[in-house]
């Protein structure tokens, strides 16, 4: 689950994190009195998006106007930079040609800045190990540093079982070209960063950039977390923060049915019972000269109807121009399956190429009610056979 800025700099602050003064803002007055709270001369606007790139990505109503991230210093700006965000598509390098609606702005007092570095904890699955990410190139995506200059990039890997100590932060905080009272000031935000880190079940905080103050202070000037969805029950108040708004109506209609779902690029939609799976038919779908169109695993109790709202979900998809539909009826029962393939079909009126893969328990019974069907259910008898007969039947088909 992603939070927004304002949200990440809430908790942050929570943990003993330096942030700069700031309020959210969802109409022009709001902006206008959260600046006049904060008092001048000097104030940040910040278009508040579940994407990366603000300040440099452009709105689609005035691509000439300026980016997300705007400094103003008067009263006027303010609202005038307001109203030019609130409700106008943000486009940036992660949101895609598509952009995203600002619905909330954040309103920040100024900063001077005399330094911009990156710092993030992430969780590196090869060690298993929480693992501080810092460099001296603040305000770049980290991917460019990494292949640009690569020996710009610190990281710091943590035991779990001792967690983070002093040593960790100032070995940072040294190769940052930290000094003075700013190694103390870096050396708490990182030990806070951390303990939300773990209190909080995060999978990424990132601070890009921390920023030195001309006065010689250490703030998190933004700030991005993410979070373990698995582990969202042991801290409802943070599953408040969630902003569907900003989510893919598709994922969540299939979260609300307990389906696994992530939208992709491709054209070839897919339904699968295991994540393992999943990937596998992914892979062979490329393979075979094609790309998936989704993610969608039923998991390992679906119900006919379950199965009829993974087709719709699927069908949502404009892109969509194939569905295949892979199972291993272990747990699945493969009749089951058939069952909510032929009643899905029927619903949804079915207009483009469909082979099903069905292997397991009650393999014979779901073919069976598959081919009595009268639907135009193309079978396979394994994996590689469903990706080439999909795949064909899609360029037939176009």
């Amino acid at each position: 689950m992603n939070i927004h800025e304002y949200q990440a700099k809430g908790l942050l602050e929570r943990f003993g994190v330096s942030v700069p003064r700031g309020h959210v803002a969802f109409t022009i007055e709001e902006a206008a009195n959260a600046a006049r709270e904060l008092g001048g001369p000097v104030w940040v606007v910040k278009s508040q998006i579940h994407a990366g790139g603000r300040g440099a990505g452009k709105f689609k109503e005035d691509p000439n106007g300026g980016g997300g991230v705007r400094v103003v210093k008067s009263m006027e700006e303010v609202r005038a930079n307001a109203d030019a965000m609130l409700g106008a598509t943000l486009v940036t390098k992660q949101t895609g040609p598509a952009g995203k609606e600002v619905r909330r702005i954040y309103i920040e007092e100024g900063c001077d800045i005399a330094r911009e570095l990156y710092l993030a904890m992430l969780l590196d699955r090869n060690t298993s190990r929480v693992t501080i990410v810092a460099s001296t190139e603040g305000g770049m995506e980290i991917e460019e540093v990494a292949a640009n200059t690569p020996e710009k990039i610190v990281r710091v890997s943590i035991d779990p079982a001792t967690g983070i100590s002093g040593f960790h932060a100032r070995k940072v905080a040294f190769a940052l070209g930290l000094e003075g009272r700013q190694v103390s000031a870096a050396v708490r935000l990182l030990m806070g960063m951390y303990q939300a880190f773990v209190e909080l079940d995060a999978s990424l905080v990132e601070v890009n950039p921390m920023v030195v103050t001309g006065g010689g202070d250490v703030l998190a000037l933004d700030a991005k977390m993410n979070f373990d969805d698995s582990a969202l029950f042991r801290h409802p108040d943070i599953e408040e923060l969630r902003d569907e708004t900003e989510e893919d109506p598709a994922e969540l209609e299939a979260a609300a049915h307990e389906l696994n779902y992530i939208k992709l690029d491709g054209s070839i939609g897919c339904m699968v019972n295991g994540a393992g799976l999943a990937m596998a038919t992914m892979d062979i779908i490329k393979l075979y000269g094609s790309e998936p169109a989704n993610f969608l695993d039923v998991g390992g109790s679906a119900t006919t109807e379950r199965v009829t709202t993974a087709f719709k979900i699927i069908l949502s998809d404009d892109n969509v121009e194939g569905i295949l539909v892979n199972i291993f009826g272990g747990i699945m029962r493969c009749d089951i399956i058939a069952e909510g393939v032929v009643a899905a079909a029927k619903e949804v009126s079915l207009a483009v190429p469909l082979v099903v893969r069905l292997e397991g328990t009650n393999v014979d019974l779901g073919k069976k009610i598959m081919a009595e069907s009268g639907l135009p259910i193309i079978s396979a008898d394994n994996l590689a056979d469903a990706a080439e007969k999909i795949v064909a039947a899609v360029k037939e088909a176009g």
